[in-house]
């Protein structure tokens, strides 16, 4: 140990006799991070996104772009002989006959999951601890702009295969978009290069947003987001010794270095394991995408189910004007309901600022109780949003468990109106207990009050 300290002494006086950077390494290894576990969900976040990148770069050299279409010869038996993509055929070729090709294409596609939840969950950590407040709305937008951003490079990678599922995908985002009124018609034609489903063209622009446009984009953003952190410092759970003035924590280096290079090969690990044990996406298993073949029983990932859901829910409503229909029924759950999602979000904290009139500076956190308001009104939000997502796997509960569709769609249209109504009473019902008990939620130990000799009160476990 005392070799590699000596080491880096070495090196620290090497720059600093040729840069002047001491007094600069000095304060960025001094730098203190709070020690609560949900600080870990944005780092997690972070790795994912490494892992995507150096993943990516390896799937590049095998994968490619054309819907040229060729007859497939290769090792998967059952598809020998059918007419297919160099897409789809690549992807087949990648996932049989490279080598590792299946376990770095699942482990891709499963960092690509666990990238988004970290997002959707590090931004719900944001949203219940008052993080947003001032000065860091505007890092709150940075990171709901990384959210929409990720989303829509997951929903590009997985299309990219030219398999059945993708191009039910491409179909659905297709008619999407050109519901959107007076401009879908030109967005489409722009975006495919013609009608559905375009061609050579269309695959070569969706090839280099996901590669190269869109992950240089959310690295933007995450340098931007890191650089706001830094400079406006953590902010902290209400402890003791903590202040508006200070973060109580671990320095950067070298406790807090080697956690987070920890976590880093531990987010590797999982990810590597999800790859190799677990299934995911098994395009043999759909076949190469044709215009006129559907099928029923397969998903796509977790993070489009909410928009699926939307559409699934929104009852057959159109608007018409002289004859024309201006407002197609895609629009209201495929991008009406999703620009909602966000708008409400992006708008949150003016919101706030506005119902409460607090326009300080922030730097110490709130626990979900200290603000009942908030807390209902999030936990009202988020049942919305995740009851639409439950109704896009509405066809696996026909398939699997022969419930009605049409029943299920009444049940779930009826419960996203009024179940978000009592989740915010129940909800803020439940601050407001705990509140006045100031008891974790899980602690259920029976207790007493005890008049002190000062003619205080205090609470006593029995």
């Amino acid at each position: 140990m005392g070799g590699a300290e000596e080491l880096i002494r070495k090196a620290v006086r090497a720059l600093d006799e040729r840069l002047g950077s001491a007094p600069l390494l000095k304060k960025t290894l001094r730098y203190v991070f709070p020690d609560h576990w949900s600080f870990m969900l944005g780092e997690i976040a972070l790795y994912c996104f490494v892992f995507l990148v150096a993943s990516g770069i390896y799937l590049t050299f095998f994968f490619k772009p054309s819907l040229q279409h060729v007859i497939y010869h290769g090792t998967y038996a059952p598809l020998r002989g059918t007419e297919m993509t160099k897409a789809y055929e690549s992807t087949l070729q990648i996932s049989f006959s490279v080598k590792a090709g299946l376990l770095i294409r699942q482990a891709h596609h499963w960092a690509a999951n666990v990238f988004v939840a970290a997002i959707v969950l590090h931004l719900m950590r944001i949203f219940f601890t008052g993080a947003f407040r001032k000065p860091r709305d505007i890092n709150m937008w940075v990171g709901l702009t990384m959210l929409g951003l990720a989303i829509f490079e997951g929903y590009a990678g997985y299309s990219l295969a030219d398999d059945l599922l993708s191009g039910m995908g491409l179909a659905i985002g297709y008619s999407v978009l050109v519901s959107i009124p007076v401009a879908g018609a030109w967005l489409a034609a722009l975006a495919w290069g013609g009608p559905f489903p375009g061609g050579e063209v269309f695959i070569g622009r969706l090839y280099i947003v996901h590669v190269l446009i869109v992950p240089l984009a959310i690295a933007t953003l995450l340098a931007i987001h890191l650089a706001i952190i830094v400079r406006q410092k953590h902010t902290d759970f209400r402890g003791p010794g903590r202040t508006e003035r200070n973060v109580v924590g671990t320095p950067l280096w070298p406790s807090y270095a080697f956690r987070s290079l920890g976590l880093m090969l531990g987010v590797a690990a999982v990810l590597f394991l999800l790859g190799g044990l677990f299934q995911i996406n098994p395009v043999w298993l759909w076949g190469p995408y044709r215009p006129d073949l559907a099928t029923n029983g397969a998903q796509p990932d977790w993070y489009i189910g909410w928009l699926i859901g939307a559409l699934r829910l929104m009852p057959p409503l159109e608007i018409h004007v002289f004859g024309y229909t201006l407002v197609p029924n895609p629009f209201f759950g495929g991008a009406l309901f999703p620009l909602v999602v966000f708008g409400f979000l992006y708008a949150w904290p003016a919101i706030e600022r506005r119902k409460t009139g607090d326009r300080l500076r922030h730097e110490l956190l709130d626990r979900p109780r200290d603000n009942p308001w908030r807390t209902a009104v999030g936990a009202a939000f988020f049942t919305w949003v995740w009851l639409v997502f439950v109704a896009g796997s509405l066809d696996q509960a026909v398939v699997h468990l022969q419930l009605s569709y049409v029943q299920q769609i009444w049940i779930f249209r009826i419960a996203v109106i009024v179940l978000p109504v009592i989740v915010f009473f129940v909800t803020r019902a439940i601050c407001r207990d705990l509140q006045r008990s100031d008891l974790h939620p899980l602690d259920r130990r029976p207790k007493r009050v005890r008049r002190g000799p000062s003619g205080g009160f205090e609470t006593i476990e029995d």
